[in-house]
């Protein structure tokens, strides 16, 4: 097939270009820049040149292609955010789509987008699934908007659309999981719980980014269509997840903190992600389309990640144990 892919040079799709190259397909990825474009290249893709936000680039970078996916995003990686961090977001997921569909809707086949399944979190924390009403907040306002644009356009343009609820991404290079070890090693990345003392979990789901570009290259394949939630096998709680990677990395356990007392540090949607459930499965993914992960737990997919940042530099073995490389910047695995 003859694939377009946006956000290229990122987490997901560096690694979905890679993967559906590696299969054999004719794989397009939107780039900005020589860095860019030789990325892409090393990956076995054709990179096009232009900006998901200026759509007269668009109508000279995108080819003839079948498939669509706009990965594109902005997703803000501050302490804690601002408005405008979100705005930027919003235009790269929002307007991207409409330009990138006005300018080629009308000739492909198929339309993928990976949106979240916090999305569709319940405000009681109870366990969801596809068929759930979404509740979304700032961070996924856009998601929904571009779930909604694609179900709104589907018939005018006759494209089939497969929205792929991702779990929390993690990856070696995920600038989110680098953080998340450099503060663990340094002491500073406390556990976040709910209630008074901080001790009130939440189960969240994960999703390995090297199992998020076998989902869409899988989904691309099986030319499924609607909307499906893509996680992995077991939903866990930060608690774990961060308790994990401190054991991976040999550093002391992470202490506990009120979720109360962080929130006017991280701000309400940074400590809303960490501490308020989204429980959901892969069920329905899985049966339609035959896929399983090949980390199906966050322990699995940890030991990957810190094994990488071990072979790259990331992680400097010293007689007292790993030390963060402050002049290592990020490998994809």
């Amino acid at each position: 097939m003859r694939v377009f892919v946006t956000g290229a040079t990122g987490v997901l799709g560096t690694r979905l270009v890679e993967r559906l190259a590696d299969r054999g397909h004719d794989v397009y990825g939107l780039v900005r820049d020589d860095e860019g474009a030789d990325r892409v290249e090393s990956r076995g893709g054709i990179p096009r040149r232009g900006d998901v936000l200026d759509r007269r680039s668009l109508e000279r970078a995108v080819p003839n292609v079948e498939v669509l996916v706009h990965a594109a995003t902005s997703i803000p990686t501050a302490t804690r955010p601002s408005e405008a961090d979100w705005e930027r977001n919003d235009r790269v997921r929002v307007d991207g789509i409409r330009n990138l569909v006005g300018v080629a809707g009308e000739g492909v086949d198929r339309v993928l987008f990976p949106s979240v399944v916090w999305v569709a979190r319940q405000p009681d924390g109870s366990p969801f699934d596809e068929s759930a009403k979404r509740s979304p907040d700032r961070t996924t306002r856009s998601a929904a908007a571009v779930e909604d644009f694609l179900r709104e356009r589907r018939s005018a343009f006759g494209f089939e659309a497969a929205i792929l609820r991702c779990g929390f991404f993690y990856a070696p290079d995920s600038a989110h999981t680098r953080q998340f070890g450099r503060s663990v090693l340094a002491g500073r990345l406390p556990i976040l719980g709910r209630g008074l003392l901080g001790r009130e979990d939440a189960r969240l789901s994960f999703l390995h980014a090297e199992d998020a570009a076998h989902a869409f290259a899988e989904a691309i394949e099986t030319e499924v269509g609607g909307l499906y939630h893509v996680v992995d096998d077991r939903p866990t709680t930060f608690a774990e997840f961060l308790t994990e990677l401190a054991d991976e990395l040999g550093a002391p356990p992470p202490r506990r903190l009120p979720a109360w007392l962080a929130r006017p540090v991280l701000g309400g949607e940074t400590t809303a992600l960490l501490t308020e459930p989204m429980p959901t499965t892969n069920d329905r993914f899985r049966d339609a389309t035959g896929w399983e992960p090949a980390y199906p737990t966050y322990r699995d997919g940890l030991r990957q990640v810190v094994e990488r940042w071990a072979e790259d530099g990331t992680l400097r073995e010293t007689p007292e144990g790993y030390r963060w490389n402050e002049g290592r910047t990020a490998a994809t695995a």
